[in-house]
């Protein structure tokens, strides 16, 4: 009873929240987590026990209970316990909390490499004074010794700079990638048409701000001239610098020129919106990463994974129901969506209609709030019948560009979040996440069979007549499916047993034939007639003429 309150307090929160945004940059002293984590945590019930981006699966009772997909609200939260929501790729962090940490694992890794550095340049000096001073250095002048100890030491700190600073063939090797991935001019025309669409609705929006808005649009002409020198940077460095403009522009909104926090969020929107608009070919799937490849590994097991049935998700919806079938397709057609657009507060958006499509379906099949153990598994389910083209690349770009308050807080980041954990689930997905066998898990995912039908013993009695008809009819079909099968193999082993009795007879005959050899004789001439003139025995006597005799 203590947990089912729990679970309705936090539909009552997430309806709430909904309804009401979190505003984007909130001091860390006044934090409201959006999510049920922390109803959770207060009233002191989990109401899971997985960790973030691993199998969100807990075991059940060994009676004929189903495994359910359960994920503690809490760890949804950055795991430094900052109250904001955390981010598989950020390794559970929150993006301040993970650029913190990224910070100080950047600087200890620089001042390594300067001490590897200096040891190695210590040691070689050392290495060529001794092999000097075998060789009769010391007859040499000490004018002449400063010199090449100059000459080497200047050589060493050349190679140690060229260490750290990027060669022209890696500059070459990355303009040549930039030239191949040109896009074609009838992309250009779009790219530019829309472009220059946002930027006059940028213009006309700063309008409003009259002076701080004239110092917003100087400020993000420099970003983006100062973007357009750094290209050689890696898509991380990238990153860094339009998050380290994010939150420097929305300091001078609060700090310098006052402007109220709800002016604040809508400036930080359109901010992004104009910028990520002029970059997105530049930063989306690029080709110096391996978003692609990740891309093609979670489209193809995505489709491996085509046989899953929502009753092994134990998914509370039901797609009988018209409406709850309509919202299921609205739901596929937003997490599809989302890869057409291209700023990233878009892509959120997308997430998030998706999501609420989700709540509506699962609150019209069980005619009461969702909880989250409901959207979870839902979401997944989703996100295996729509296999969202280039899902991971746009999990990066929002991951990386996207303004970062609004994936902290707020429902936008709690959806992302919840997306990512799908997307991990769904990636580390085996036969004890389903509650199945290794052996059957094996056969379906090699595709030698699918799961069975649901059985007539347990349809509900309101079920439709056409859908009963449909499922024997399904099940007709299976049942002839693998009797043909074993008519074909059994005609296989046939073919095969003909074959091989052709094949013994005609050995068998052979090996006769040599043992025992035809020899065939010619035929005998035949005995000439007495009377016939024999031209050949012309030595023989007349043949006897008659004689008539008178009595």
């Amino acid at each position: 009873m203590q947990h089912l309150a729990v679970v309705r307090k936090y539909s009552s929160a997430l309806a709430a929240a909904q309804q009401n945004k979190a505003p984007h940059l909130e001091p860390r002293g006044k934090r409201q987590p959006w999510a049920a984590g922390v109803v959770a945590r207060r009233s002191g019930v989990r109401l899971g026990g997985s960790r973030l981006g691993t199998r969100v699966v807990k075991k059940m009772n060994l009676k004929s209970e189903r495994r359910g997909i359960h994920v503690d609200q809490s760890e949804l939260l950055c795991k430094k316990g900052c109250g904001y929501y955390g981010n598989p790729a950020w390794q559970g962090f929150c993006s301040k909390c993970w650029r913190e940490e990224y910070h100080k694992a950047r600087q200890k890794q620089i001042q390594e490499d300067w001490e590897l550095a200096e040891r190695l340049q210590r040691e070689e000096e050392e290495a060529y004074a001794s092999s000097q001073s075998t060789q009769g250095a010391q007859s040499l002048t000490f004018s002449k010794f400063e010199e090449k100890k100059t000459n080497e030491k200047t050589r060493k700190v050349t190679t140690v700079k060229k260490f750290f600073t990027a060669s022209s063939r890696t500059g070459a090797k990355k303009a040549e990638i930039q030239e191949a991935k040109a896009p074609s001019p009838s992309i250009n025309r779009q790219a530019s048409i829309e472009t220059d669409r946002v930027s006059k609705e940028f213009i006309e929006f700063l309008k409003t701000y009259h002076k701080p808005g004239q110092d917003i649009y100087k400020q993000c002409k420099l970003f983006l001239d100062t973007m357009n020198h750094k290209r050689d940077l890696s898509i991380e460095e990238q990153s860094e610098c339009a998050q380290d403009f994010y939150q420097n522009v929305a300091e001078k909104l609060q700090t310098r020129w006052k402007v109220p926090p709800e002016k604040v969020e809508k400036a930080m929107d359109q901010i992004e919106k104009y910028i990520m608009t002029r970059q997105y070919k530049y930063v989306f799937c690029p080709e110096t990463t391996d978003d692609e490849k990740k891309d093609l590994a979670v489209q193809k097991r995505i489709r491996a994974l085509h046989w899953v049935t929502p009753q092994m998700l134990c998914v509370p919806v039901n797609e009988e129901i018209p409406e709850v079938s309509d919202m299921v397709v609205k739901a596929i057609t937003d997490i599809i969506e989302m890869d057409s657009k291209r700023v990233p507060r878009d892509k959120l958006a997308c997430i998030t209609k998706c999501s609420k499509h989700i709540f509506n379906a699962i609150k019209i099949t069980k005619n009461e709030p969702a909880s989250a153990d409901d959207f979870l598994p839902t979401l997944i389910y989703i996100v295996l019948k729509g296999n969202p083209p280039r899902l991971q690349s746009n999990i990066q770009y929002i991951t990386r560009f996207c303004n970062p308050s609004r994936l902290m807080t707020g429902e936008d980041g709690y959806y992302f979040t919840n997306l990512c954990c799908a997307v991990a689930f769904i990636e580390k997905l085996d036969a004890q996440s389903l509650n199945l066998s290794q052996e059957d898990f094996d056969r379906y995912m090699s595709g030698q069979t699918s799961p069975k039908k649901q059985e007539s013993d347990s349809w509900s009695p309101d079920m439709c007549l056409g859908v009963k008809q449909m499922y024997k009819n399904l099940d007709l079909l299976s049942q002839l499916n693998e009797r043909q099968e074993r008519i074909v193999s059994e005609a296989k082993k046939l073919e095969k047993d003909l074959i091989d009795w052709t094949d013994g007879i005609t050995k068998e005959v052979q090996d006769i034939v040599e043992k025992y050899p035809l020899e065939i004789k010619p035929k005998n001439q035949a005995l000439a007639a007495i009377d016939s003139e024999n031209v050949e025995n012309d030595k023989l006597p007349p043949p006897l003429q008659p004689q008539v005799y008178a009595g």
